[in-house]
């Protein structure tokens, strides 16, 4: 993985006007589990955002008040409206420990599929990765040169040394498709959504025309009306 280096601040108050106080300071509140003990601190906003808004996954070396340990984020809260970091939970690691991670798939090279008009699918954006920490890889790195159209990259073709993918191993990862394909693919699920609205409209207006066929039967018999006889 990559690395990078974090500061932080402890924190002795863990209630909401503590977090609101770091919020108007322009910090963000945080936790670190997984080592002997939860340690609550805070962290600059700014430099937070380096590592959270990208696309990387970070080894961070944490130092709070001049103790250093390594960590992972392993959760993020934001704000509904401005999208600002709210809160991060970090997760201790060591070379001793099984580390479960999601990484970003990269894919490289030129498809042969794609030089002959078809175009790149790439289903999964991330893998979930099982392994001791110094065996994860950058990424998920997949070539996609030898690639032609209607050809498939699956979970159980890709090789890593020294950590596993959890995902199924025949989950389609990189594909192929031309445009034709994936127009059908869209018409298809369109009429699957309009079909499940005519049925629905057409149990309705049944479901009406029976309600008045009874109101009516109801009303004539009501009014002491016969049946006409043959």
């Amino acid at each position: 993985m990559k690395k990078v280096s974090l500061s932080g601040s402890s924190r002795e108050n863990v209630g909401k006007k503590d977090t609101k106080a770091l919020n108007r300071e322009g910090k963000v509140p945080c936790v670190v589990y997984g080592g002997e003990k939860q340690i609550h601190f805070s962290v600059i906003r700014l430099d937070l955002r380096k590592i959270v808004f990208t696309s990387d996954v970070f080894e961070i070396e944490l130092d709070i008040d001049g103790e250093k340990r390594q960590v992972v984020i392993k959760e993020l809260q934001f704000h509904p409206v401005s999208d600002a970091i709210q809160h991060v939970d970090f997760l201790e690691i060591s070379e001793d420990k099984i580390l479960k991670l999601k990484l970003p798939v990269h894919v490289t090279g030129s498809a042969i599929g794609v030089k002959n008009g078809g175009r790149l699918m790439v289903p999964f954006r991330k893998l979930t990765l099982k392994g001791f920490p110094s065996a994860f890889p950058d990424d998920v790195e997949i070539d996609i040169t030898e690639l032609r159209i209607g050809g498939k990259i699956r979970v159980g073709e890709i090789k890593l040394k020294g950590v596993k993918i959890l995902e199924p191993k025949d989950s389609v990862v990189v594909l192929i498709k031309t445009a034709r394909d994936i127009i059908e693919d869209e018409v298809e699920e369109e009429e699957g959504e309009e079909g499940a609205e005519g049925e629905e409209g057409a149990e309705g207006k049944e479901g009406a025309e029976g309600k008045e066929g009874a109101e009516g039967a109801k009303e004539g018999g009501d009014k002491g009306e016969k049946p006409a006889e043959n």
